[in-house]
């Protein structure tokens, strides 16, 4: 893994990270200011590692963390951002509103996960981000979620050249690891036959709603030798908002169907009977598993960043779990985090 072999074994891939989608302007425009100061209570809250892509903002998130990062130390922050898609500049009038994003900078958007596409992409945000490497690179929305018919096409063109491009750049130490960010885990099975990777970005896909990867997946990562940092632990946001406060609720992208509604609510209920924050159960849960290196959290604002650590640490009983299996929730096999409670 290029000049650091332990990413996972040391701090320095804290167990929250910093999710740089958000200011990349996701959903709503965020000031430069806010986003700074974000970044920096971040940073005195002990986060060290930070998430971006060019995609987000259409280059914004990446160069508001060249801004935000400049003047802390190099050595002590890990950088991760993605390849498969390459920014080009436009004057065209573009809609204010592209791609769930607000005011992004202007550049048209289109995926390359070819080898001299990866390059291009790699030495691209270096320049945003004002580095010369960077911790972690992940090819970017492979798969058949995103691609739908054109996922063999796009397939191909990794597996036969940008995998050989990333594999390069982790080869010379422009980047100690290199992997995937997706939504989905039949990429990541299909990837791991192509090449040996280090890491994979999941999102949305190991939560309190879903938990099909204990079912062989995390092993096969495991067994690969590489590790998952997770995204999406709020399923797009019901787990955060759960399904009480009246306003429009949302999973996986999409307004949430009835089941999932029934299904959060019944979690919710169990909640409230052991006066455990909702948020919290369902961002505890997904760190507990040993596969699992850091979880992943948009933190766009400095007030996100103070609540999401304190959901973090918000101590929640061993009898909640308990209950959470007994009720089906989550299954029997599901590891739940260590509980340090006081005896008696």
């Amino acid at each position: 893994m290029g000049k650091d072999k332990n990413l996972w074994g040391n701090a320095r891939l804290a167990p929250i990270g910093f999710g740089g989608a958000v200011i990349g302007n996701l959903y709503r425009a965020v000031r430069d200011i806010d986003s700074v100061h974000a970044v920096h209570r971040a940073w005195r809250s002990g986060v060290r590692y930070f998430d971006t892509a060019p995609y987000y903002g259409m280059g914004l998130s990446e160069q508001r963390l060249r801004v935000a990062l400049c003047d802390l130390p190099r050595d002590q922050f890990v950088i991760s951002t993605k390849v498969g898609r390459l920014l080009d500049p436009t004057s065209e009038s573009l809609h204010p509103m592209r791609d769930g994003f607000a005011d992004p900078l202007p550049n048209k958007v289109h995926f390359d996960y070819s080898y001299d596409g990866v390059m291009r992409s790699f030495e691209e945000s270096l320049r945003r981000l004002g580095l010369d490497r960077i911790e972690l690179l992940y090819a970017h929305d492979l798969g058949s979620l995103t691609h739908g018919a054109m996922h063999s096409h796009h397939f191909a063109q990794f597996a036969e050249g940008g995998y050989r491009a990333m594999d390069e750049l982790r080869a010379s130490g422009a980047v100690d690891a290199i992997g995937l960010g997706v939504n989905e885990t039949a990429v990541i099975d299909q990837a791991m036959a192509v090449g040996r990777f280090d890491c994979f970005l999941l999102a949305g896909r190991y939560t309190l709603l879903e938990q099909e990867p204990l079912n062989g997946f995390f092993d096969r990562v495991a067994a690969h030798g590489a590790r998952i940092v997770a995204g999406g632990v709020y399923n797009s946001g019901i787990l955060a908002t759960g399904t009480r406060s009246g306003q429009p609720v949302y999973f996986d992208y999409a307004p949430a169907p009835p089941e999932i509604i029934a299904r959060v609510g019944r979690i919710e209920a169990l909640c409230y009977e052991a006066g455990v924050p909702l948020a919290a159960a369902a961002l505890q849960f997904t760190r507990a598993h040993p596969v699992i290196a850091s979880v992943l959290v948009g933190l766009g604002r400095a007030d996100l960043v103070d609540r999401t650590l304190a959901l973090a640490s918000t101590p929640i009983p061993s009898s909640f779990w308990t209950a959470l299996k007994d009720e089906g929730v989550i299954p029997d096999n599901a590891p739940v985090p260590v509980v340090q409670e006081l005896q008696g």
